[in-house]
């Protein structure tokens, strides 16, 4: 059986590819390319799960990064167990179609938790009763995670999330491709490559900033085609959305507040949004938001506010809901999409002095939406390292310290995803030996699963008609 490296270079289109990725241009020309039709939300855990199981939000269940848990009455952000996708994962169907010593080795995707991949590594800190957090990673062996930060050094976790990310981390998690490689031999390596979606989402597509990322992740990508290549691996590259200029950032939360349905506890002196005394709340993910009501009889009028709000492009409702296959049980009651130059904040806050410690910080559990103003700096801080290193020696000193360094300033973001951008020059690619193409060169995301399929399965005699 052919083994396969799945490369899911984060944030490609086919508008990034040309000059400054001359190594995934050329693997592109030697191969095919398909333009793949965003699902919706195109968040990276919604199209993850899509990939893996070739079934839509409706029946994964993965509605969005995160949702509102109407049971526990808190919303669940980022959370990394993998029994949360519902549906048979690419792995175990190659397993149970073809071969059963098939092995499988998922590197940072995302729900890598107590999967049924045989090797896994994710980024996971330690939460010591102090209240401080160690930046660490969990491993599938949980053996083999002492093995890698020894032969490797520790994962750069400030490099992976928040304003020093940077192509650091996402060279690591090449290093950790290999050496997964090297020790166990897997059938199927799905590979993790972040590093565009940073200053993507920084900058949007101003070439004179992010020519530089697009050098960075092509020496990335071209340096695994070549390792891969020695080892006789087929590679695809893949990824789960394009990122599109953005200038204009839309508080939900605060227009609901404005009417009166959003439930506000003070909390040492800032504001605590509560979720389940709210009448009518959102949990904003890029530029989709699930938009939950607690008081039925404000349905409607729900609806009309959020149609009338500048901003927001499309406002989902039962029928458009099941229409566009989200008709789960975690979605919102209604779910608003942003036209094209707009992105949702989590925010509910009507003063910055007022708003919650955690603001400031990178925080992506606590925050109930999700926040890419946590990849800047705040630039009201005159001496910013200054600032950092005398909160990191506090921190050495075993003193608590809060790294409040984070601006409340939405309109820093340039870049956003999430709704199905109109240019298929902004669609996510599948580029490798994928089959024949339909006339357009696009398929549907759910068809992402099978065409992955049938190349893990090459050789085996199989055939993907009919899955």
């Amino acid at each position: 059986m052919q083994r396969t490296a799945i490369l899911n270079v984060v944030g490609l289109t086919p508008r990034l590819i040309g000059e400054h990725t001359p190594k995934i241009r050329r693997f592109m020309e030697a191969n095919t390319l398909a333009r793949v039709e965003p699902v919706l939300p195109a968040v990276t855990c919604s199209a993850q799960s899509t990939y893996l199981t070739g079934r839509p939000p409706k029946e994964h269940g993965i509605v969005a990064n995160g949702w509102y848990d109407r049971v526990y009455a808190e919303h669940r952000f980022w959370k990394q167990s993998n029994h949360l996708v519902s549906g048979e994962k690419l792995w175990e169907a190659v397993k149970r179609l073809s071969d059963p010593e098939f092995t499988c080795a998922k590197l940072f995707w995302w729900y890598n938790m107590y999967s049924t991949a045989d090797f896994s590594i994710t980024p996971r800190p330690l939460y010591p009763a102090d209240g401080s957090k160690v930046f660490d990673i969990h491993t599938q062996p949980m053996g083999m995670r002492d093995r890698l930060k020894r032969d490797l050094g520790p994962f750069p976790f400030q490099h992976f999330w928040g304003p020093a990310s940077d192509i650091r981390s996402t060279v690591w998690i090449a290093e950790s491709a290999k050496w997964v490689e090297d020790k166990c031999w897997p059938s199927l390596s799905l590979v993790y490559l972040p590093h565009l979606d940073y200053n993507l989402q920084r900058a949007g597509l101003d070439p004179s900033i992010i020519a530089r990322d697009l050098r960075e992740i092509d020496d990335v990508v071209g340096d695994l085609l070549r390792f891969y290549e020695t080892r006789h691996i087929k590679v695809v590259l893949l990824s789960e959305y394009g990122i599109t200029p953005v200038d204009r950032p839309v508080h939900l939360n605060r227009v609901f507040r404005q009417k009166g349905w959003i439930s506000i506890k003070n909390e040492l002196g800032t504001e605590a949004i509560d979720l389940g005394g709210s009448k009518v709340f959102a949990i904003a993910d890029h530029q989709v938001a699930h938009v939950y009501i607690q008081e039925p009889g404000l349905y409607n009028e729900v609806r009309a506010v959020l149609e009338s709000t500048e901003g927001v492009g499309q406002v989902l409702a039962k029928q458009e809901k099941f229409l566009q296959r989200l008709d789960h049980e975690r979605s919102g009651d209604l779910v608003a999409v942003a036209d094209a130059r707009s992105w949702f904040t989590y925010y509910y806050w009507m003063d910055d002095a007022l708003a919650p410690d955690y603001a400031r910080c990178v925080d992506i559990h606590r925050k109930c939406g999700y926040d890419p103003v946590e990849l800047f700096l705040d630039p009201a801080i005159r001496f910013p390292k200054l600032k950092i290193g005398f909160k990191l020696a506090k921190k050495k000193l075993g003193m608590r310290m809060l790294m409040d360094v984070i601006p409340l300033d939405a309109m820093l973001v340039r870049g956003s995803h999430g709704r199905i951008p109109e240019d298929t020059q902004d669609w996510p690619v599948l580029i490798g030996d994928i089959g024949e193409l339909p006339v357009g060169g696009t398929i549907r995301s759910t068809e992402v699963f099978k065409r992955l399929l049938a190349h893990c399965m090459s050789g085996s005699g199989y055939s993907s008609m009919g899955v």
